[in-house]
């Protein structure tokens, strides 16, 4: 009788080993926890809650071990017996100070933007600026007087202000095709830094989600669902600096929430030319959640800012004495902006593994932007002043189904598969010849832009051992239509393009705290409409082939290292450049790499980061010596630590350093590096918290942004090409005082 048992006992754990784990994870009040992290360390399989806090793990079985992880919450660890296979278990993470322990290492393509979230949780943005910046390698510069979107540089890339890396928030794309000043042109200032959840991010062209713009990589910023605790600020310092924030939870009831947020920033700039800038933001959320079936969000913000800006000034206007480092050519530049959006966020849990994510936005913007560059070089009576100008609507829907249950024959997998669309109606897209932002001089261009991109994508993920193998296609159309309003005659020019952007990414993780990871694949990004209809067609999506080999390795709980070889390849593109209104090709390009990061927490209470990047980035179709690729950086560090707990003193310390670089083909003109520190220092009681800013702790010297430009001033009788730079923000110092209630 006994060995009947025993033999019935294997038969019932085979029947239910490797079967799906299910359940939920909640909070200690009983709220759903999103995206937290579920490993099995057995089988190394592995699974994330949806927005309603549940999750599916397949293949588990009897015995095996499971942890249960999200940041701000202590890991829990859980060995599976037979009744948590026959019903959904119910999981509670109590909260807990960030720790690096809170991460396992899954097998994700972007498993290393889930190790930075801890650089923004311990030391959260202070500013719409420093939000790209959190991304390893990305620096950024601004050159208006904090009113036009900053320009990037990433891996290599001088990406202008988004040509080459796709930037998203909560899914709704914010590059902007064919606008008035630059190709992907992408502004992040309607963003409330207090309202950013996490950042995630990827480098390179091997994620399918991510279509045009997505070479050098992209950034995906994701916002609060809800708020903890309502909260007010009030910031002042120096150069004329105010800054309010609200941010109030306005429902809380049954499955609904709501909560509203609001920003007005003020401020003159270091500049001797008051900037006069004024930025307003105002955000609205509604959450809508049935646990295990349903999730709706809806989102309405709008965003306006205008200034003065001194704008960029030649080096030896400088070195003459005719101006300080802080002064301008022509102050009258400047200009204002605005966005709104509606965004609508819907998740479907399908049960078994299966859901729907859909997402649909409509977004209107306008821009005016007045700037002079090359001061008398073209007109040496009224100067060289222009204006650009658009007004944009923006449309677009995209659904995913993700299947993370799937099954071929005996072999488990998982996969997904989206459709969607963009729609951009651009009226009045113009640069013109201005005088004292007043006068209308002529007219340069002028038109009204159509672009639609419809796309789908598919990819899965296979699991084998140690290895998971992730092929994945995705497919774009573009149909781009082109308005000249400056014709005699109705001139309406059309073209369209197909894309294929085939990936493959494989990754190995022989261990719970190693990962080795092979990503290749093509990505692109599309041209100005108006540089596609003078082309006529030719070079409208040049292509990025990239591969990527690198680890991450968390030799203790408390310390991540992870390095990684690169190379990207770019085909022949052309440029337009809004400045001028004229096409630039630039032909093609080459660009190795190499990243190193660490991150250490020796102790609760103490966080240490750091990123190194060194990129050989050439031109393939120039002659040795005048091969480089200008203004792209070669070598960048960035780091730094935070210190403290959240009542009494907390701090911390964040520096960056971009080495010299080429500013022209043959490198005769060079941009001029620098090293800058911020630091910050908080002192929280109950729930008041008190905070002295300072950027630019020891009042460097530098040029944040910085051009090859030929230009002629009003007195020179010949043009020079010299370095035209914005100056760097000095020491400057602002004070904080916040209360959550």
């Amino acid at each position: 009788m006994k060995y009947f048992m025993a033999v019935c006992s294997l038969f019932v754990m085979g029947a239910i080993a490797a079967q799906d784990y299910k359940g939920q994870l909640v909070t200690d009040d009983g709220s759903p926890l999103e995206d937290a992290g579920i490993f099995n360390k057995t089988n190394g399989q592995h699974s994330h809650t949806d927005s309603t806090g549940h999750f599916v793990l397949d293949r588990t079985s009897v015995n095996d071990t499971i942890y249960f992880s999200r940041l701000g919450y202590a890991t829990q660890t859980r060995v599976v017996n037979a009744q948590d296979l026959q019903q959904p278990v119910r999981i509670v993470l109590n909260e807990s100070s960030i720790s690096l322990d809170q991460v396992v290492l899954v097998s994700e393509v972007n498993a290393l933007s889930r190790l930075v979230d801890v650089d923004v949780k311990t030391d959260p943005v202070k500013s719409s600026q420093e939000i790209l910046r959190k991304v390893p390698g990305l620096i950024i510069g601004q050159h208006a007087g904090g009113g036009k979107a900053e320009q990037i540089f990433l891996r290599g890339f001088d990406v202008d202000h988004g040509t080459d890396v796709a930037i998203n928030v909560d899914g709704m794309p914010v590059n902007m095709v064919s606008h008035a000043h630059g190709q992907g042109y992408a502004d992040l200032h309607f963003v409330i830094p207090e309202t950013i959840e996490n950042v995630n991010f990827g480098k390179g062209p091997y994620y399918m989600e991510q279509g045009d713009f997505n070479t050098a990589g992209y950034v995906d910023l994701r916002l609060r669902k809800s708020l903890s605790k309502s909260m007010v600020s009030t910031e002042v310092g120096q150069f004329d600096t105010r800054r309010f924030l609200g941010m109030f939870n306005i429902l809380e009831q049954g499955n609904s929430s709501a909560y509203l947020a609001s920003e007005l920033y003020l401020t003159n700039g270091p500049v001797e030319s008051p900037q006069n800038f004024n930025r307003l933001n105002i955000l609205g959320r509604y959450r809508y959640a049935l646990p295990g079936d349903q999730e709706l969000l809806l989102t309405a913000s709008h965003f306006q800012s205008k200034w003065d800006a001194s704008g960029q000034i030649p080096q030896r206007a400088v070195d003459q004495g005719l101006i300080s480092r802080f002064g301008s050519i022509d102050d009258t530049e400047g200009g204002q902006t605005s966005r709104t959006n509606f965004v609508v966020n819907h998740n479907k849990n399908l049960n078994d593994g299966k859901s729907f994510n859909t997402m649909a936005f409509l977004s209107h913007y306008d821009f005016e932007l007045y700037s002079n560059f090359t001061f008398f070089l073209d007109d040496p009576v009224n100067g060289d002043q222009i204006k650009q100008y658009e007004d944009r609507m923006m449309l677009g829907a995209r659904t995913i189904f993700k299947n993370n249950t799937a099954q071929l024959g005996s072999t488990n997998f998982k996969y997904q598969a989206g459709v969607g669309f963009r729609y951009y109606n651009v009226d009045d897209n113009e640069l013109s010849h201005t005088l004292n932002r007043q006068e209308l001089l002529e007219r340069l261009a002028y038109g009204d832009v159509d672009e639609v991109n419809t796309y789908a994508f598919a990819g899965a993920a296979f699991k084998s051992g140690k290895f998971t193998f992730e092929p994945a296609l995705r497919l774009d159309y573009f149909k781009f239509d082109y308005v000249n309003k400056l014709s005699e005659l109705y001139d309406n020019r059309s073209e369209e393009k197909v894309a294929f952007s085939p990936k493959f990414n494989t990754i190995f993780s022989p261990t719970a705290n190693t990962q080795f990871f092979l990503k290749t694949g093509m990505g692109f990004h599309s041209n100005d409409a108006r540089v596609v209809v003078a082309n006529e067609g030719e070079d409208i999506l040049p292509t990025a082939y990239g591969v990527d080999l690198g680890t991450i390795l968390k030799p203790v709980d408390r310390l991540v290292l992870n390095a990684t070889v690169w190379s990207l390849f770019l085909d022949q593109e052309f440029v337009y450049v809004g400045d001028a209104g004229v096409v630039e090709p630039s032909g093609k390009t080459r660009r190795l790499g190499l990243e190193v990061g660490a991150r250490y927490q020796p102790f609760e209470g103490l966080y240490l980061y750091t990123d190194a990047n060194y990129t050989h980035a050439r031109s393939t179709e120039e002659a040795d010596g005048e091969d480089y690729i200008p203004l792209a950086p070669d070598f960048t560090v960035a780091g730094g630590f935070t210190a403290g707990m959240d009542q009494g003193f907390s701090g911390g310390l964040n520096y960056r350093f971009v080495d010299d670089r080429p500013a022209n083909e043959d490198n005769s003109i060079v941009a001029e590096g620098y090293f800058v520190t911020d630091a910050t220092l908080n002192y929280g009681l109950n729930n008041w918290t008190f905070s002295i800013i300072v950027e630019n702790l020891f009042d460097s010297e530098w040029n944040e942004t910085q051009f090859a430009t030929e230009s002629r001033l009003f007195s020179e009788p010949s043009p020079v090409e010299e370095i035209h730079f914005t100056p760097g923000m000095p020491f400057y110092l602002r004070g904080k005082v916040s209360l959550a209630f």
